[in-house]
């Protein structure tokens, strides 16, 4: 066995590779968040940018880097939980919340279940707007625009929707800190606040754009 291999098997190797997939999930988030707030403000650089982003070659290998990072960082996730708890003399169901100093917390307790979440979620929200109803905006562009705003009015997937970014934000409030405490980062205070503004910046973010199409019609 290589020395990278023995490495990602030990239980630091584990915790380095979800902190460091973990961290590179959240700039996607940044990102992915930043573009898809257009759809509220200009339905065309919405489409363009899209357009732009279906049509380069090298979005195959961008999905298929995204897709390894995040089944990555889900396996060793699980595989740090499932060692953990063999390890534990009793049932994590005999647990007591922490206080004073401690790092535990709702969030850090139900990482296992928040993470969980998103096998669900990822695959339905990319199967939904990935192979929705082909829209043509004309110059051979997707009109992707009006297939958000038409998904969007459907109060269930929006409720949906918006079930799963505050899942998501309650999973980085913990996660943020912790990968940097994984890679040796020791100032946790900084970390928890940091942590905390990113994940409500985040998951109030993309919350923001279901909820405008639904009332507010998506700038229609």
């Amino acid at each position: 066995m290589s020395a990278v291999a023995t490495f990602l098997t030990s239980t630091i190797g584990r915790k380095v590779l979800m902190a460091l997939t973990g961290i590179l999930l959240i700039l996607f988030l940044v990102t992915h968040l930043a573009a898809n707030l257009l759809i509220l403000v200009d339905a065309e650089a919405y489409n363009a940018y899209s357009h732009a982003l279906i049509s380069n070659p090298l979005i195959y290998i961008a999905e298929a880097g995204l897709i390894a990072l995040f089944v990555a960082h889900f396996a060793s996730g699980i595989l740090i939980y499932a060692q953990g708890r063999a390890a534990r003399p009793s049932s994590y169901k005999d647990d007591r919340w922490a206080g004073g100093t401690s790092k535990k917390s709702f969030s850090s307790s139900t990482m296992i279940l928040s993470g969980a979440f998103f096998l669900l979620f990822v695959p339905l929200h990319v199967w939904g707007f990935k192979f929705g109803t082909y829209y043509d905006a004309g110059n051979g562009i997707r009109d992707l625009h009006r297939l958000v705003v038409e998904e969007f009015q459907n109060p269930l997937l929006v409720a949906f929707y918006v079930v799963g970014m505050a899942i998501l934000g309650l999973h980085m409030w913990h996660a943020f800190g912790s990968a940097f405490e994984s890679l040796g980062v020791t100032q946790r205070d900084t970390l928890r606040r940091t942590g905390n503004v990113i994940a409500v910046v985040l998951a109030g973010g993309f919350m923001i754009i279901p909820l405008a199409i639904f009332f507010l019609g998506g700038g229609q």
